[in-house]
């Protein structure tokens, strides 16, 4: 790196330290004089006032209600909404850098009214010379030095803590912002993502799994930055009126896309990491169109037995196998009792059961997991991101269950069981 490039980012960096001042003292004067709120809605006007990185920590706790409160997941869902856009002027200007010429040697046109935008890129519809249409996500200008200023500053803050106090250690703080540092730069690398893509394409061909596909990406279209793809045509997973015209077999479909999800998961040990319903989708031809393969999860063998004997543990209300799954899975270098632990988990199950009759409830399926995350914290364990990633999924492909096959208890359960996942 040259002199002049260290000293501009050290100057930047240096900018964006005074920004987050600002903006905290702002934010604190605010809530010494303004009207009273609620300390969840107060985090989150301050996590949309700090940016990016900020945004992202909230979408995350927006998207994880099984391990926060209630209170702040409801508070963070204004993070999931899309950001404002920036002006198509800036996006042309980062398409042509990171091309190397003007878009229109590459591309017929580009719509200049973004798909969408979110805190880290933009993206906008187009077609190439050759007549396919496309979507190009862009990064926006800057956000990838203000996510590792902000990530090495808590990074940082969590090292002092646990040296200033020692019994933080064994919350295991800084290893857990090492872990979000580490996925929140994974995702501004757009050749990670196209990589992601192309694998998760190879995987599905291999396995014959005709009935679900992923954008193709174009790799001479796509750098660090852009990330140029094909552009899949269809509904969200949640829009049942439309999927009714899509496919005359709305369960069928889910059992296609739970297929191929599960299969990476089983047989790779990765997994796609954000099956929200923007993400999956009921193509024109009635395939199953998995997008945005910018979170992808890993779990090494050992965690994903771990999760295993969690899942089949909770089935059989087993509180001894459930504490030891939980203190293998855990991020912790705390030494715990384990039968106070048992103990303290079994309080979860006889203050009423996760289910009643035949009908499924997610919320008591959320609640249980929150509890459990509740009391391990009591302990000292916290849960990595990759488990709490996995467990986000399957949360979301219960409720697609219970949305699309409410009356077939035998559909849903039949499946969990088949894939030793079924503690729903």
């Amino acid at each position: 790196m040259s002199l002049r490039n260290l000293a501009w980012k050290t100057s930047q960096s240096a900018l964006r330290v005074s920004h987050n001042a600002k903006i905290l003292s702002q934010h604190g004067l605010k809530w010494a004089v303004g009207p009273p709120v609620s300390n969840a809605v107060r985090l989150r006007q301050l996590f949309e006032s700090l940016g990016a990185t900020y945004i992202k920590l909230g979408q995350f706790v927006a998207s994880a209600p099984s391990f926060f409160p209630e209170d702040y997941v409801k508070a963070f869902q204004n993070c999931l909404d899309k950001t404002p856009p920036i002006p198509f002027e800036t996006i042309e200007t980062v398409i042509q850098h990171e091309l190397g010429v003007h878009w229109k040697m590459r591309f017929e046109w580009i719509d200049p009214i973004p798909l969408a935008s979110a805190s880290i890129a933009q993206v906008h519809a187009g077609r190439t010379l050759a007549g396919e249409d496309v979507v190009l996500k862009v990064q926006k200008p800057g956000v990838e030095h203000i996510l590792r200023t902000d990530l090495h500053m808590l990074e940082t803050a969590a090292i002092i803590a646990e040296k200033i106090a020692p019994q933080i250690r064994m919350a295991s703080l800084a290893d857990i912002c090492q872990e979000i540092k580490d996925g929140m730069l994974a995702e501004c690398d757009f050749l990670l993502e196209m990589n992601n893509l192309t694998e998760f394409r190879s995987f599905i061909k291999a396995q014959g799994l005709s009935q679900v596909t992923a954008p193709k990406p174009y790799p001479q279209l796509s750098t660090r930055k852009l990330l140029t793809m094909e552009r899949l045509y269809g509904v969200a997973f949640t829009n049942l009126e439309e999927i009714a015209h899509l496919t005359p077999d709305p369960q069928a479909t889910l059992i296609h896309a739970m297929n191929a999800w599960f299969a990476t998961l089983l047989q790779g040990h990765s997994f796609h990491a954000d099956v929200h319903a923007g993400n999956l989708l009921v193509l024109r031809d009635g395939r199953v169109g998995f997008i945005d393969f910018g979170i992808v999860g890993h779990v090494s063998s050992t965690t994903w037995e771990a999760v295993q004997s969690l899942v089949e543990s909770m089935m059989e209300q087993d509180c001894m196998g459930i504490a030891r799954a939980i203190f293998k899975i855990g991020m912790t270098k705390a030494t715990i009792d384990i039968n106070d632990f048992a103990r303290d988990i079994e309080s979860i199950f006889t203050t009423g059961p996760a289910n009643s009759g035949s009908a499924k409830s997610t919320s008591m399926v959320d609640n249980r997991l929150l509890e459990l995350t509740s009391i391990s914290k009591n302990y000292g364990i916290h849960f990595p991101r990759e488990f709490a990633l996995l467990m986000k999924q399957l949360l979301y492909f219960d409720r697609y269950v219970q949305l699309i096959g409410p009356e077939s208890t035998s559909f849903d359960q039949s499946f969990y069981q088949d894939q030793r996942l079924s503690f729903f």
